[in-house]
């Protein structure tokens, strides 16, 4: 029968090796609570774990005064953050430097991080150990309780240090609420100015020169691109006028009266310039095929069938401009467009 020899001195923790039992097995050195390494107290002492090691150590472990420093440090790079935050902020406020917000944002994440590796330096557990493989067996529920108990030791390390905690609270909420003011940069929201145009009932269709169109001005199977007249800047607005002749144009029973009869057949119809699908200027037309081509991704537009889309990525028919003539033979809008223009944005699919 053996006995464990006690290889500590009074009131220390026993570093030295482990004693070698009677069987030949190396069981744990007194005064140890190797739980952490997956070992429980009075089993053989694995080959593959060195007896030398302490999970638990950290760096001003037996230096207070050496913790308290490094505490102040720590919550000095914090509060660092913290003022930059605030400084974030009133620049946003007064008028959006890029170049002081910068700095700020600068200040800001060198404080947090180099406070985060200090902490995780000097005042946690932060060095190499090694542990048991152990069986590749189903762990037991100690073994598993073990693990547990392990891993709360960097939680209570955290816990010992009210100060830094507290002062990485405050940085938190100051600089979580500053990382919001750049937000203002976007610019203003643009709530429904998606949704409408500058197409009001009268107002007549002009070309890029300004000029007002009458039907006599579009012979048959021409196109022209025409804006709101008084709202010439408005980028949703632009327009073609297409004159189909007497080809056989649907007409949408929604949509009835929204062209100008010709000769018989559709005549002349207003869809809008922005393609559906990304929003660039389509405004290729085919006078044999009745087709409208978009020439970024080549989405297709039939403009005897309301301006559906036989081809290419856009999604939807592009939106039909209702016009009339007006008391002077000028061609004008009788309402603005009863969708949104161009693509879709998050209020539609």
């Amino acid at each position: 029968m053996s006995t464990t020899r006690d290889w500590t001195e009074p009131g220390q923790v026993g570093h030295g090796p482990a004693e070698t039992g009677g069987e030949g097995q190396r069981r744990v050195p007194a005064g140890r609570n190797p739980r952490h390494f997956g070992i429980d107290p009075g089993e053989p002492w694995p080959d593959d774990v060195p007896v030398d090691q302490d999970d638990g150590h950290w760096r001003y472990q037996d230096d207070p005064k050496g913790a308290r420093r490094a505490e102040r440090k720590i919550g000095a790079c914090f509060i660092l953050t913290l003022l930059a935050s605030m400084g974030l902020a009133a620049v946003y406020v007064d008028g959006a430097n890029t170049q002081l917000a910068g700095v700020c944002w600068g200040l800001a994440f060198l404080g947090l991080g180099v406070g985060f590796i200090l902490w995780a330096r000097d005042l946690m557990p932060g060095h190499q150990v090694t542990a048991s493989r152990g069986h590749h067996s189903v762990s037991p529920e100690e073994e598993r309780v073990a693990v547990a108990e392990s891993l709360s030791r960097g939680t209570d390390a955290m816990a010992r240090r009210p100060f830094i905690l507290k002062t990485l609270g405050a940085v938190g909420g100051v600089f979580g609420i500053a990382t919001l003011f750049p937000l203002a940069s976007l610019g203003p929201r643009p709530k429904d100015n998606l949704a409408y145009t500058s197409w009001r009932k009268g107002i007549r269709a002009v070309t890029l020169d300004g000029e007002p169109v009458r039907p006599d001005d579009m012979p048959p199977n021409s196109i022209i691109t025409v804006l709101p007249e008084g709202h010439m800047d408005d980028a949703l607005a632009p327009t073609l006028l297409i004159n189909v002749g007497s080809a056989p144009f649907r007409v949408v029973p929604a949509n009835q009266g929204w062209n100008i009869p010709m000769d018989g057949g559709g005549g002349i119809v207003a869809f809008s310039k922005i393609c559906t699908h990304a929003g660039c200027p389509a405004g290729l037309y085919n006078q044999q095929t009745f087709q409208l081509m978009c020439p970024c991704h080549e989405s297709t537009f039939d403009i005897l069938l309301d301006a559906k889309p036989v081809f290419g990525p856009a999604p939807r028919s592009l939106p039909q401009l209702p016009i009339t003539v007006d008391g002077d033979g000028y061609i004008v809008a009788q309402s603005d467009y009863q969708q949104p223009v161009g693509p879709g944005y998050w209020a539609r699919g």
